[in-house]
Order: C-alpha cells, then sequence, then structure tokens
C-alpha cells in the first residue's frame, strides 16, 4: 500500500498527524503547528457549515499541500517552484491527480482565468490564506481575525471567485462572537 493510500484512509484526524509528521521526519519536510492549526480550522469550518466538500480530502490535503515549502519570503518565481515541487513530491507520494490538483489549489500561482477550481481547491484556499494571516512573520505581527478576513476579501481574492468566501466570513464572525461571550463572562 503506498503512503498516500495510508494516509488517505486514515479516518482518525489525530493518525493522520502523525503519520505525516512521520514522513516529515524522515524526509526532512515542512511540517510544523501552522498546519496542525489551518487543519483543526478547516475541521471546524466544514463541521459548523455543512459544506458540500468531501471532508476527508480537504483534511488530507491541509497536512500536506505544503510539504516542500521554504520557510523563507520569496518572489513570485520562488513560489512558482515551491509549487511545483509539492506538486512533483505529491504525486511520487502515490497520490492521484484529482487530490494533487487539489493540494495546487492553496494559491491561484499558475491558474489561467478558465481553469476550473475543485470545491476542496477552495476551502483549503480560504484555510491557507486566513490561517497564514493569524501567524507572526519576521516581517509582520499576525492579525487579527476581524483583520484577517477584510484583507482575504479586499486583497488576496479581490476579483475571485471562491465559492465558500460568505460562508467562511459567516463561521469567522460567529467564532469571533463566541470568544467575545465567553470573555465576558
Amino acid at each position: 500500500m503506498s503512503i498516500a493510500k495510508y494516509i488517505f484512509l486514515q479516518k482518525s484526524l489525530t493518525q493522520k498527524i502523525e503519520l505525516v509528521y512521520y514522513l516529515k521526519k524522515k524526509q526532512n519536510l515542512f511540517f510544523d503547528n501552522s498546519v496542525i492549526l489551518k487543519t483543526e480550522l478547516a475541521r471546524m469550518f466544514m463541521d459548523s457549515m455543512c459544506l458540500e466538500v468531501d471532508k476527508n480530502t480537504v483534511l488530507t490535503a491541509c497536512l500536506i499541500y505544503s510539504l516542500k515549502k521554504k520557510n523563507v519570503k520569496q518572489d513570485i518565481s520562488g513560489l512558482k517552484e515551491e509549487k511545483n515541487a509539492n506538486y512533483e513530491f505529491i504525486r511520487k507520494l502515490g497520490f492521484n491527480k484529482r487530490f494533487t490538483k487539489i493540494c495546487m489549489e492553496y494559491n491561484r500561482i499558475n491558474e489561467d482565468k478558465d481553469y476550473i477550481r475543485e470545491a476542496e481547491g477552495d476551502v483549503l484556499e480560504l484555510i491557507e490564506n486566513f490561517g497564514g494571516m493569524l501567524m507572526h512573520r519576521e516581517s509582520r505581527l499576525a492579525f487579527s481575525p476581524k483583520e484577517a478576513i477584510e484583507l482575504l476579501e479586499t486583497k488576496n481574492l479581490k476579483g475571485k471567485k471562491n465559492r465558500f468566501l460568505e460562508d467562511f466570513k459567516f463561521f469567522i464572525d460567529v467564532m469571533e462572537n463566541a470568544s467575545d461571550i465567553r470573555n465576558n463572562n
């Protein structure tokens, strides 16, 4: 059984995380707490909003789409190179073309205007962009969830169609309001 099939067939998110962590150690890949945070955010979003997506595909993609990521600031050509490296590595692990396509939909580099995105890719794109803005970077502090949603809408996805953006904004708003209520009690 290929590593891809083994990871994909795991029903427990914890087991998936353990497998990808093992793979990271064995092959010196990118896998840190930000990956787990984004995966958990995706799980909560899908559970809360009853999206018509394959949950297992999204969660698995969240864990592996960026295994070849370089943890340094890059220009557009470096990001294209990294995306290509991720694509090749994920295919070598044994994942099929559709799954690998979804993994590459975390950003829109190399997508022409006629490109047809998968629903699961739209979830991954929201999670990658939003989750990334919640993290501190060398060049900036983390954004608040409210600021991250504003940037997502007015900059990162401006002029682009993501079928779940409105659902995601609603989800984040509900989560923020729940947090405010807990903090006031």
